[in-house]
């Protein structure tokens, strides 16, 4: 068990999320060897705009967005160190997704990784199926 917490601002951001994609959050950061923060959970259709705009998504169906639902079905995740997101340290994304998942796992709840996807590898990117219905 770490002696992490989930900031304030980070449980805001979980706001709109799947519960099953909250508890798996929930879970990872009394797991994790490292402190983490929740960059971003539900988005609007603007900020989505924005982030196609500036080639940060590539697509207006992002997992991000309400899903059928009324849920966001996404999270981005990044390791703390020292306080501050390492965005170049790759490994320090890798070692995050695998306490995520093992989460996610031990949760019975599906999780993919953007981190594992073979073109716009997304580090921080975690999702569950548009479909996925067991507590929502």
């Amino acid at each position: 068990m770490s002696t992490f917490q989930l900031s304030q601002r980070s449980l805001d951001r979980l706001l709109g999320v799947h519960p099953d994609l909250v508890a798996i959050v929930k879970l990872a950061i009394q797991r994790a060897p490292a402190d983490f923060t929740v960059v971003e959970g539900g988005r609007t259709m603007a900020r989505q705009r924005e982030h196609v705009a500036k080639g940060a998504s590539q697509t207006m169906a992002s997992y991000h967005l309400p899903q059928a639902d009324g849920l966001s079905h996404a999270v981005d995740l990044a390791p703390l160190i020292d306080g501050a997101i390492p965005w170049n340290n790759w490994q320090a994304f890798t070692d995050l997704a695998s306490v995520v998942k093992t989460c996610a796992a031990e949760l019975g709840v599906p999780v993919e990784w953007g981190g594992d996807w073979k073109t716009l590898r997304d580090g921080p990117h975690f999702q569950i199926p548009r479909d996925w219905k067991r507590r929502a």
